[in-house]
């Protein structure tokens, strides 16, 4: 049954009690935390903190060791797996294919759910639109397997677009790509947003997500450190404490948006005697820009 397009608001995933454990830990423990249609929702927090497991949990690809997870309103483990499909589309840290596929064939893997509904007749647009989205079409009869990591990356973005689900989940989607391709990612689920999608991205860059995210869920051991709009929930002492890492919040001068930076030790200026350039103008690699990685 193809599923109606959720109202504005409305609650298209709930965590609700939730808690997730790998083997014998405890990775989410209690969590409460709802995707609504219009809004884009940012996960961020260090690594390990549960935001990748969370994301699994919210596209019912981990089974919750209590509480639920519900999407579309119903209890996530109530729906098939096409049914789910036709609901979510879900972007992992990495794309991988075993065989050369035609870029434009993956993209059109994500139209697979939609086989044998009345939207299917939409297959050729929705692709199309897609590969446009993520900046694709240009490569579409490369295979795969000859793209670079950033272009993969963009390619299993178009799969996620094409699949035109009402919630998308997307992991990390920005991590293999250069500046511009990280703002076009964000203005694409900002697109998204606007068309009705609920959109969870897992981001690293707390920049990219106090200038794109309506409401931005802090994740830390496991747990919601806070959620709510990022001019509220990055406060310097709450990240400071849950990066481990010092930082200031400064609002951009233009935008106003927040700006996280971290608290660097002041550092005295470059001189000609300084350690740098004596390496250099001994011919010797410098620490800090000449020296190679080793083979």
């Amino acid at each position: 049954m193809v599923p109606a397009r959720p109202a504005p608001g409305a609650a298209v995933a709930e965590a609700v009690g939730l808690h997730v454990r790998l083997g014998q830990r405890d990775v989410l423990a209690g969590i409460e935390l709802t995707a609504r249609a219009g809004e884009v929702l940012a996960l961020v927090g260090p690594n390990g903190a549960g935001k990748s497991t969370l994301l699994s949990a919210l596209a019912a690809d981990l089974p919750a060791a209590s509480g639920e997870v519900r999407i579309d309103g119903r209890p996530a483990a109530g729906w098939s797996a096409p049914d789910l499909a036709l609901r979510r589309a879900v972007l992992p840290q990495s794309a991988a294919l075993s065989f050369p596929f035609p870029v434009e064939d993956v993209v059109r893997m994500g139209r697979a759910p939609w086989a044998g509904t009345p939207l299917a007749d939409a297959d050729e647009e929705a692709v199309a639109a897609a590969m446009a989205a993520a900046e694709v079409a240009e490569f579409a009869a490369r295979p795969f397997s000859a793209l670079s990591g950033g272009e993969r990356a963009r390619v299993a973005l178009a799969r996620v677009l094409a699949q035109r689900a009402p919630l998308l989940l997307l992991d990390e989607p920005t991590a293999a790509l250069d500046l511009r391709h990280q703002e076009l990612v964000l203005r694409v689920c900002r697109e998204r947003a606007a068309a009705g999608d609920a959109v969870v991205v897992v981001l690293h860059d707390l920049g990219l997500a106090a200038a794109y995210a309506d409401r931005a869920a802090v994740v830390h051991g496991g747990r919601i450190a806070a959620d709510g709009p990022p001019a509220e929930v990055f406060d310097g002492a709450l990240l400071s404490r849950v990066y481990r890492q010092p930082v200031e919040v400064l609002p951009h001068p233009r935008t106003g948006a927040p700006l996280v930076v971290p608290v660097r030790a002041p550092e005295g200026p470059r001189t000609p005697g300084s350690s740098a350039a004596t390496a250099k103008a001994a011919g010797m690699p410098s620490e800090a820009s000449d020296a190679a990685p080793a083979a």
